[in-house]
């Protein structure tokens, strides 16, 4: 499915997206009648899914993600006229504010009602997200928290006053200087409408928006511990299933987890993977840097190889990290096909 901006993608930037591992997941899954996404994040393996029929789960421990992407299933008009809003200082630190203060009420409401979204602040987060620069947007970790009077660096709060801490931005200088349009929505050309055929941002938002309501209406989006998607009632009850895990790293500088180091995360979703793995109904893809789950191999389990982006700073590190990105694949996953010896094969 093609989006007004290309491959159909999530409409904000995501540290750790899968989406150029989609052909290697997807060519190691197959045919299958049911998906289940535990880590969802920007469902970039959902929205890059080959078209078929099959029952669809998505989740995400972080109520954010989750709201998001069950108001785009739900009601995407109201999702686009929150978002299609001018980036400013005032506004930006102000929603940011609101949101941290909100966020755990709106988990319980996620966890306690399959059917609650809030349209508005999915639209306040993807605007957010869009416009915040470096991590913490939403999360209350930095780089700003709002205490009273003053908004903190929370990496460094006991730098106050130092050039770190500083005033809320003050109502009369609204934006100057930093009002801007959307940057991700605008696929990053600058003006949305510019080459697109769309005259207004607003245009633009709501049709990305629409685009990706058609793919997620059918798609039930759950927001909890991943552990409680990959239960029977979930998976093989519904035919042949697809499990695609992608839990936060346990090797690398970067972590991108909500909570933290992955570490015990990451091993138990192995743990699950080396208990489950032989099940017939299931193919599995588990993804990690190199080496990282290896003792999967021992019980029949094969790895595929991607190149993942390299964001914004190309140093070497980011290169070799880049490079080391691995699928590891259940043993009743489609095997690699080695495409020049079957032709060598075919040619004998």
């Amino acid at each position: 499915m093609e989006s007004i901006a290309g491959t159909l993608a999530a409409p904000v930037p995501w540290f750790g997206g899968k989406a150029g591992a989609c052909a290697e997941a997807w060519a190691a899954f197959g045919i299958v009648d049911n998906y289940v996404e535990p880590f969802a994040g920007s469902a970039a393996m959902l929205l890059g899914a080959p078209d078929g029929k099959r029952v669809e789960t998505i989740n995400d421990m972080d109520g954010m993600v989750a709201n998001f992407w069950r108001a785009i299933a739900h009601d995407p008009e109201a999702v686009a006229n929150a978002a299609d809003w001018p980036c400013n200082e005032v506004d930006l630190f102000s929603r940011h504010s609101w949101l941290v203060r909100h966020a755990a009420g709106l988990t319980d409401c996620l966890h306690g009602d399959p059917d609650y979204y809030d349209a508005r602040i999915a639209g306040w987060w993807c605007w957010g997200a869009c416009n915040w620069i470096g991590t913490g947007w939403c999360s209350g970790t930095g780089p700003w928290i709002h205490d009273g009077e003053t908004l903190v660096n929370g990496r460094d709060a006991g730098n106050a006053g130092q050039g770190i801490n500083r005033k809320l931005p003050h109502l009369g200088n609204a934006g100057r200087g930093i009002n801007r349009q959307l940057p991700h929505l605008s696929a990053g050309q600058g003006d949305p409408s510019e080459g697109s055929g769309f005259t207004a941002r607003g245009e633009y938002i709501h049709a990305w928006m629409e685009k990706l309501h058609q793919r997620l209406r059918d798609v039930r989006v759950t927001c909890g511990d991943w552990s409680r998607v990959v239960k029977d009632s979930v998976t093989t009850r519904h035919g042949m299933t697809a499990v695609f895990l992608d839990p936060p790293y346990t090797k690398g500088e970067m972590d991108y987890s909500a909570g933290g180091v992955g570490g015990d995360l990451a091993m138990a979703v192995q743990a699950w993977c080396r208990d489950n793995g032989h099940n017939k109904a299931m193919r599995i893809v588990l993804c990690g840097h190199k080496g990282e789950h290896d003792a999967l191999l021992a019980h029949g389990w094969h790895t595929r190889s991607w190149t993942a982006r390299k964001g914004y700073a190309l140093t070497e590190k980011a290169v070799e990290n880049s490079a080391s990105e691995t699928l590891w694949c259940s043993p009743h996953c489609m095997p690699v096909v080695n495409v020049t010896n079957d032709l060598f094969a075919e040619a004998a």
